[in-house]
């Protein structure tokens, strides 16, 4: 007993597990009787953007959905193509009247004294038949530089499309994020609704409002414009956000802010709403060409923009009355109008590509 007690006990020191690398896989997996591997160790998903440099010994920063989505549409020629015609319309659009002013003295509704003389003068002509640059698209009926008013029409037709577009969101995502997140009667009577107002002709509603509303003065027809194109635009964008509201309304974040007593505006408008953007704006891009060519069909029948403003819809229904004799004065803002409106939906489709989630895969 008394060489038991006077023996030291020795300390048994833990084993300590060797650490392996996050997702290294073992060396020997354990194998039933017959050889089938029957565990391994977990397989973790580890995102690119958490992975650590084995040589560097460095955190390697990934890339957000947004920049993701841009290095894509980069990648898209025609979306590219479509961005840089974009952007070289909207520049000279909104500048180009005001050097043209200052250069050549001609205002986009200015009527030289020698009207007479270059009434419907042909592109790149002086009075006496020679080459000239004063004129490069020609002249309309009065005289009028037809450079200058393209260019200015090109400023109201990108107003109409974007500020139409604008007020259009504003009605559809609020409209559908509210009809999504209550959900039950509401959802249903609010989509109903919607329904009914689809069943009607687009273009009709959009000519009584300005039938009915019609403005004495251009500015306020312009205005008129702007809400009744936008109050008649807002179907789809309510379904889509709608869609997407049902499908986010049940997730993790949504749950956990209704638990901290989150008022439910708050919950659809600052937690919501923002995840619903790559769908709005797809569409938003896609909408603006589209109100641009009903704002030329509005044109076409005397409820589009009123003179003295003019967009490439009124200059275009003002060429088809000379087309048989002065054709230019149709191409010209035709062919621009044509132009833009192929590239905001080269750029439409490129966004949509590009913030496509099955496209993340490639």
């Amino acid at each position: 007993m008394d060489d038991e007690r006077s023996t030291p006990q020795h300390e048994i020191e833990p084993v300590k597990p060797a650490l392996t690398p996050l997702g290294t896989p073992p060396e020997s997996p354990i194998r039933s009787r017959e050889g089938d591997i029957i565990h391994t160790a977990p397989e973790f998903a580890i995102a690119e953007a958490d992975v650590r440099s084995a040589e560097a010994g460095e955190f390697v920063a990934g890339t957000s959905l947004w920049k993701d989505a841009w290095r894509r549409l980069l990648k898209n020629r025609l979306a590219v193509f479509g961005m840089i015609v974009v952007f070289v319309v909207a520049a000279l659009s909104i500048i180009g009247p005001s050097i043209i002013k200052k250069t050549t003295g001609y205002a986009p509704d200015y009527i030289p004294p020698d009207a007479a003389l270059i009434k419907s003068f042909p592109p790149f002509r002086a009075p006496d038949g020679a080459f000239s640059w004063k004129h490069p698209m020609g002249t309309d009926i009065q005289g009028r530089d037809l450079f200058a008013r393209v260019l200015q029409g090109g400023q109201i037709s990108l107003l109409v499309g974007v500020i139409a577009t604008v007020v259009s969101l504003i009605i559809g995502v609020g409209y559908g994020a509210v009809s999504g997140y209550l959900g039950g009667r509401f959802d249903n009577l609010m989509m109903r609704i919607v329904d009914v107002l689809y069943s009607l002709p687009y273009i009709i509603l959009v000519i009584v409002l300005l039938a009915v509303f019609r403005r004495n003065t251009p500015l306020g027809q312009l205005v008129l414009l702007f809400v009744a194109l936008g109050s008649v635009s807002w179907l789809t964008m309510a379904r889509i956000v709608r869609g997407q509201v049902l499908s986010l309304k049940n997730q993790e974040f949504v749950l956990a802010a209704r638990a901290t007593g989150v008022s439910t505006l708050r919950i659809i408008f600052r937690h919501i709403v923002p995840n619903t953007l790559g769908p709005v704006i797809v569409y938003a891009t896609l909408t603006i060409p589209s109100v641009m060519l009903t704002e030329a069909f509005l044109s076409f029948l005397g409820f589009g923009v009123q003179p003295p403003m003019s967009s490439w819809g009124t200059l275009a229904t003002d060429g088809i009355q000379n087309i048989a004799v002065f054709p230019w004065q149709l191409i010209f803002p035709g062919v621009t109008m044509a132009i833009m409106l192929f590239s905001l939906n080269f750029v439409g489709d490129g966004l949509r590509d590009a913030l496509d989630p099955q496209m993340r895969k490639g």
